[in-house]
This record gives C-alpha cells, structure tokens and sequence, in this order.
C-alpha cells in the first residue's frame, strides 16, 4: 500500500516532544528519558497510535514506547495524543509553542520514528519488558518472509533486547501470517504461552483487550482476530 506523503510531517514530528530525536542515543538511558525506573512495554508498527494510548492511560505505572517507521503515519499518533490530551492538532500549527510541552495527561509515553530492525541499536538487554505486534504487514511474497515482524530474524531480535521472562503479544487477522508466526516461535526457540484464532470470542484472552483501529475495523467486517503470547 503506498503511503500518501504529509507535507510537513517531518517539521512537526521533529518539534514535538513526544517524539523521541537520536534515539540511538538512548540506548541505556530510557529510564532518565522517563524520569522513572518503571517497566518500559513497546508496539512496533503502533500506526495511528490508538493502542498504546489508551495501554498509557489505563496503566500509568508503565512506560510505553511507539516505534513506527513511517513519519506521515506517526504524524497521526502524535494528532491522537494531542487529541486524547485535549489539545488541537499540530499539522497547521508548528509553531505554536505552548503545544510543545509534554502534557501532563499522559506522561508515559514517548513515540520513535525508525526501522523495527534497529531495536538493537536502541535498547539494551532487558531494558524492556514486553513487545507488541498488532496487524502488522504480512510482506506475503515468500522471498520478503524475513521481514516479517515475526519471523525467527525478528525473534532474535527481540531476545536481545527483552529480559529471560520479556513477551511478545501479536495480534492480525491474516490466516496465513498467523500460522507462520506460530511455526516461527517454536523455530526461533520461543515457547507459546497461549494462542486463540478468534480473540473476540475467547472468554479468557479477550480479557482486558484493547483494539486497534485496525482491528475495530477488520472486526467489524467479520473477519476473526488472531493472537498469541510467545515467551523466551
């Protein structure tokens, strides 16, 4: 799918404090970004940013960190947590300073516009605690499956970033990714806590869950939502 370019979504994304600049910087660090030695939980390919915003402010004693590759996409995450904070949004108002401060609403959460690939390069062993995969992009093409955010390379991934006990929660409603992405746990050496083909109706996984847009919308349609819970 081709992503329709916003003008001056790099400006805005670069100006807002949410959004987290040289993340690489970080590394080690998130804590002070935080302010707080709190657990640090991450959704890679966070989308339009209704998921992680509504975990921050159910959960305020965890921190949460959005990585999304795409700036016109992350551009409409920082519109949602102007909008959940109260605040106009920024796409025609840059310069608007009284904007850019962290509002107090929801301090737990910081946004990164970057490669999933990179985690590595951005956080430590065990400086987070669980990842969160929601609907993310099959790459269908079979010579395109190590890109896939649950592939083995992506589980490598992960365990080097994660603690002996860290988590990954996925979420889709592609049959075919789902079934790969179990047969790539138990390939990458992970064990499969738990697993339903159909969220919605799974009296005990449904539980607390929080939709996406994506999966208000694909739900709607009648489509059943997978998930599973893979551990170390």
């Amino acid at each position: 799918m081709r992503l329709r370019n916003i003008p001056r979504a790099d400006g805005v994304l670069q100006a807002h404090p949410i959004v987290v600049k040289e993340e690489k910087e970080q590394k080690g660090k998130w804590a002070e970004v935080f302010g707080n030695h709190n657990p640090i939980h991450i959704e890679i390919g966070m989308g339009k940013g209704q998921f992680i915003l509504s975990l921050a402010k159910r959960n305020p004693e965890i921190n949460y960190i959005g990585v999304e590759r795409y700036s016109s996409v992350l551009l409409r995450a920082v519109e949602k947590y102007n909008e959940m904070c109260g605040q106009k949004p920024l796409i025609e108002d840059v310069t608007d300073t009284e904007q850019l401060r962290i509002w107090e609403e929801i301090p737990n959460v910081r946004f990164i516009c970057m490669d999933a690939a990179d985690i590595t390069e951005v956080f430590e062993p065990g400086e987070i605690q669980k990842i969160y995969l929601n609907f993310s992009d099959p790459w269908p093409k079979k010579r395109h499956a190590r890109r896939r955010l649950t592939s083995k390379e992506f589980f490598g991934r992960y365990e080097k970033v994660l603690p002996a006990e860290g988590v990954v929660e996925f979420k889709t409603d592609n049959t075919e990714l789902f079934q790969f992405s179990l047969d790539e746990v138990a390939e990458a050496g992970w064990a499969l806590r738990a697993h339903t083909w159909d969220l919605h109706h799974d009296e005990v996984m449904n539980v607390g869950n929080v939709m996406t847009e994506y999966e208000e919308k694909f739900s709607s349609m009648g489509n059943p939502i997978h998930k599973l819970i893979a551990t170390k």
